[in-house]
Formats: C-alpha cells, sequence, structure tokens
C-alpha cells in the first residue's frame, strides 16, 4: 500500500519539477518545493506536545468540546508565547554556518589553540544584522552592520562581535542608552528623528567619525558579503612565552567591497526590504560561498609607549607607519540556516567569550559591554541561555545548575561544590597567561582630527566625497534650525572645505524644498467632504448638535 502512495507522490513531484522546469526561481523562493524533493514521503506522524500522535477529527475544533481538545491547547497556549524579546539593537538579521581555516603561522603572536596549525578547521555560526532596524525592518537604510561570529574552538567558545565600519561610536559604556535612544525612533512620532540624530553629535563629537563613515558609502554595503567587518576593540594576545601584542582584527571580504548608493537603495527597498537576508541566503545554496581573510595589525608594547595616539581609543583609526599586519586565515560560509528562531534569534553572542591566548581588551568600553551583553541575553534567553543549542560550546563541565531551561544534563549526579575531593571538574594552571596587567588610562577630550582625515584621505576620491556631502546635506535638511546651525559650526570646525560645501549644499536643498512645497500646495485639489454612508447593518448618524460639541 505505502510503497502506491509513494510511486504516485514521486510522479506528482516530477510533474511539478516538469511543471516549472522553464521558470527559474531563487533558492529561497524554492526552499518548500526543495523540501518537498527532499522528502518524498511524509517525515512522520504529527504529533502534540507530549508525543502522542494527533488523530484528525481534532485538528478542526468548531462545534466541539474544545476545552478537551489537548492538540488545541497545546498549539494555541504555545503560539501565544511563541515570541521572545527583540534584541534593543541588531533586532533584525540572519545568520549562517561555516568554518575558519588557519592559512598561516601566527604562534609568535598567540598561543590561542583556534588561530594555531595551518590548515585546522574550526566550525563557527555568524550573525549578520542590522544596527536599528527593529524585526521586519529594512535591510536597505544607512546604518551600521554586524558581523557577530561564535567560533566553536577545542578551548571554548570565542565571541568576535563586528561592526561594518572600522572605528566605534563612543567610548564611555555609560553612553550607550542615550546614543541609542537618540538614534533610535522618537518617543511620540515612532519615527527615525534626524534632529536627534545631530543634536547628539553636536554636543558629543565623539560619535561623530562613526557616524561619517555611515553617511559615506559604507553605510549601505551591497549586502553582507561585500563588507569588512571589524571587531572594533585593540585585543591583547599572548605567545607560548607569555609574551605579549596588542592587535586590531579586520576580516576583509573576498568578494570585493561594494556599496549601493542612497537612490538605488530607495529603488530596492520598494522591491525587496530583505535584499541583504535574501542575498546571503541565495549565495550560498548557490555554492557561492562568501569568505573573508582575517588579518590582525599588530603593536607590541615597545609601540604603545612611543605612539602619538591613543591605540585603545575604539573612536578612531591606528596611523599607518606605526604597525604591521599579519594574515591569520579565512573565514567560509557553506552552509545555510535550518531553523531561523534556533539558529539566529536564539544566538547569544558576548565579547567576554574569550579562549586562553586571547585575555582579551584592557580599554573601559570592553569592561562595560563584558557585563552588559550578558544581561541582556539573561534577560532575552534565560539565565541559561549557553546550553541553548546553537550557543553550546563543544565542551562544557560546570558547577552551575538548575534555573529555568534548558539545563541540558544539569551535570547528573556530580559534585556541585568546588573544592571537593570526589572528582568532580577542576582548574587548570595557564604558565603561559601575563602576571601583569596593563592599566589604560583614557581622556574625555574630543579629537577631530580622525573626522578630518575621514574627509580628506579615506574619502580617496572627488566622487565619492560629494556623495558623502550629499548624505550629510539630505540628514540636515529635516533637522531643526538650532540644531543646523551647530552641525553646520562643527563641520567647519573639522574641515572648512566641508563645512563650506554642506553649507552651499543644504541652502540649495532648503530652496528646493520649499519649491517643491508651494508647488505641491498650488495643485493640490481641494479638500472634498467624505459623506458618511451608512452600512446595512446600522443606520445612518445622526449629525452631533453644536451645543453638544460644546458639552464634548
Amino acid at each position: 500500500m505505502w510503497s502506491i502512495v509513494a510511486c504516485l507522490f514521486y510522479v506528482v513531484v516530477n510533474a511539478e519539477s516538469i511543471k516549472y522546469a522553464n521558470v527559474t526561481y531563487e533558492p529561497a523562493q524554492r526552499q518548500l518545493l526543495d523540501f518537498k524533493r527532499d522528502h518524498p514521503l511524509p517525515i512522520g506522524l504529527w504529533t502534540k506536545n507530549t508525543g502522542d500522535p494527533v488523530e484528525i477529527r481534532d485538528t478542526i475544533t468548531i462545534n466541539s468540546d474544545q476545552f478537551n481538545n489537548q492538540l488545541l491547547l497545546d498549539t494555541m497556549l504555545t503560539f501565544d508565547g511563541e515570541r521572545i524579546p527583540e534584541r534593543v539593537v541588531h533586532a533584525k538579521g540572519t545568520g549562517a554556518f561555516g568554518y575558519f581555516e588557519v592559512t598561516n603561522d601566527v604562534s609568535k603572536y598567540t598561543y590561542a589553540d583556534v588561530f594555531n596549525g595551518i590548515g585546522k578547521k574550526t566550525p563557527l555560526v555568524v550573525r549578520l544584522s542590522s544596527a536599528l532596524q527593529s524585526v521586519g525592518g529594512s535591510d536597505l537604510a544607512r546604518e551600521l552592520r554586524g558581523m557577530s561570529i561564535k567560533f566553536y574552538t577545542r578551548e571554548g567558545n570565542l565571541d568576535l562581535l563586528c561592526l561594518s565600519t572600522p572605528v566605534y561610536l563612543y567610548r564611555d559604556p555609560m553612553f550607550f542608552l542615550n546614543l541609542v535612544h537618540a538614534f533610535k525612533r522618537n518617543p511620540q512620532t515612532n519615527l527615525f528623528d534626524f534632529t536627534s540624530q545631530w543634536d547628539l553629535a553636536t554636543q558629543r563629537p565623539v560619535i561623530s567619525h562613526n557616524f561619517f563613515w555611515t553617511l559615506a558609502d559604507y553605510g549601505i554595503p551591497n549586502g553582507y558579503r561585500r563588507m569588512d567587518a571589524f571587531p572594533i576593540h585593540t585585543y591583547e594576545i599572548v605567545n607560548k612565552h607569555g609574551e605579549r601584542h596588542y592587535v586590531r582584527f579586520n576580516f576583509r571580504t573576498e568578494q570585493g567591497v561594494s556599496a549601493i548608493s542612497s537612490a538605488q537603495a530607495a529603488v530596492l527597498q520598494g522591491q525587496d526590504p530583505d535584499f541583504f537576508n535574501r542575498d546571503l541566503y541565495n549565495a550560498i545554496d548557490q555554492g557561492n560561498f562568501p569568505a573573508w581573510k582575517l588579518e590582525m595589525d599588530v603593536l607590541t608594547p615597545h609601540d604603545i609607549q612611543t605612539i602619538d595616539y591613543d591605540p585603545f581609543d575604539v573612536t578612531r583609526l591606528w596611523k599607518n607607519g606605526t604597525f604591521f599586519t599579519v594574515q591569520i586565515g579565512r573565514l567560509v560560509l557553506n552552509k545555510n540556516i535550518e531553523n531561523h528562531f534556533r539558529d539566529v534569534e536564539q544566538g547569544a553572542y558576548n565579547p567576554a567569550a574569550l579562549v586562553p591566548g586571547i585575555p582579551g581588551p584592557p580599554d573601559f568600553l570592553f569592561r562595560g559591554r563584558r557585563m552588559f551583553y550578558r544581561d541582556t541575553q539573561n534577560h532575552r534567553l534565560g539565565r541559561n541561555h549557553n546550553k541553548i543549542f546553537i550557543n553550546m560550546p563543544l565542551y562544557a563541565k560546570t558547577y552551575i545548575r538548575d534555573g529555568t531551561p534548558p539545563t541540558r544534563l544539569n551535570m547528573k549526579n556530580a559534585p556541585n561544590y568546588w573544592p571537593n575531593s570526589f572528582n568532580g571538574p577542576i582548574p587548570y594552571v595557564d604558565e603561559k597567561r601575563p602576571r601583569e596587567k596593563l592599566q589604560v588610562l583614557e581622556s574625555n577630550a574630543i579629537d577631530l582630527e580622525p573626522l578630518s582625515n575621514f574627509y580628506n584621505y579615506i574619502l580617496e576620491d572627488e566622487g565619492h566625497r560629494q556623495r558623502f556631502i550629499n548624505n550629510v546635506v539630505l540628514s540636515l535638511v529635516p533637522v531643526t534650525p538650532p540644531v543646523v546651525q551647530r552641525a553646520l559650526k562643527l563641520l567647519h570646525l573639522i574641515d572648512r572645505d566641508l563645512g563650506n560645501r554642506v553649507t552651499v549644499g543644504l541652502e540649495v536643498a532648503l530652496a528646493q524644498a520649499a519649491a517643491e512645497q508651494a508647488a505641491a500646495q498650488a495643485t493640490a485639489a481641494p479638500n472634498v467632504p467624505i459623506r458618511n454612508v451608512p452600512t446595512a447593518d446600522a443606520p445612518p448618524k445622526q449629525p452631533v448638535s453644536k451645543d453638544v460639541i460644546r458639552l464634548l
């Protein structure tokens, strides 16, 4: 009987393949058809949450005893709790699985197992995201992108949280709340508000360097595959002799850096607001595996005492000629996620997830982030979020017990305290770990030199510089006059040519906007009152007298 059904099912599947043979569907569009191709028979019996099979008469609940229908209760009461809190930032994103392969010997700089042994491959998962969009927002807004990487190393998980720009927004962790509030939606209008963004930027110019990067071509990359990614901080790394180096990691896309203009983004946004997510999924499914080369810029302990800038300042670039660059390996994404909620939404990335040989950044911002990220994951996913499948390390034995599920095996019957004399998990001694710690003292002073360098040197050609100015002008058009004046003053302080060109461009843009408004008002149709049309179920509404309106 089942063999006959299977044969009929096979014919149907092939008939569908023939039917659609003359149409090419992208991988994201044919996902369900691919599943049916891979599973020519139903994958099994439908069950309730407790595992007992579903009887077909329980699938329809009208004219039935709904209270005793366990399938209905299972389905709807679970559905009611289907959502978890979305991320405060980087809420909209996608992900993929892949591996990291070591291509160069870097044992001179670090004894971290993940980066040693040419040819060694380490599995990983990556989450790619936009910074300010809520779930369901657009991939094509002009803003930061994130690329968070979880390496499943033999010495624990290593998380590197990267941005699409090589500079961060602030140095003081206390500033994070104000920055997010200013750049997210207005509390009354629920709209993104350039006035609040420029207001904060003119009062805390430290954020302006990163703001400049997003207003340039780097603000809208041509998909996640064609952007570089930077973990931002200056990391301390240690070799097997205990010698320290200070590095900035860079993931350089092998697809070539490419950008989308504001005009192109406006068109694409109307066609496909999930352009970035679709592009990544389709590329991987078609075998065009995205790859990035991992390199690190290196400073020695002697270097950091002789250079004329703060190498731990996350809001500025290192100066050319003061460091050297070392290649480490390649990151390749070669497998799409199978379930977005399991593999992406439940992913928990924490910059404090480090491994032996990489003690981590010594700056104050990192100290704050290593606390805050843990707290936000506790809020979103629960205190056992590292026992969720996607976050689990390859090896873990702890004295942590119980709490909100998942608890996995909960360490079974092993001793739950330390020290103990009954062979519970024991710590190890890392002879290579430095006994000294670097103390970084940071300044609150605002240095406009990095912004001037960005305008004059990072924007290498006049075309890019003009597109940057156009984007600055467009962002200033809706801003209220007092904030505009402060913004123009700041731009003149950064570079006189920049200030002058933005001022002229803004005057032209405002004049054009005023002319368009006047033209729109002149050609607008007169307001025609809409009659109150009665429905079949309700009598016509009686007009309310003026006396009643006064009473109201």
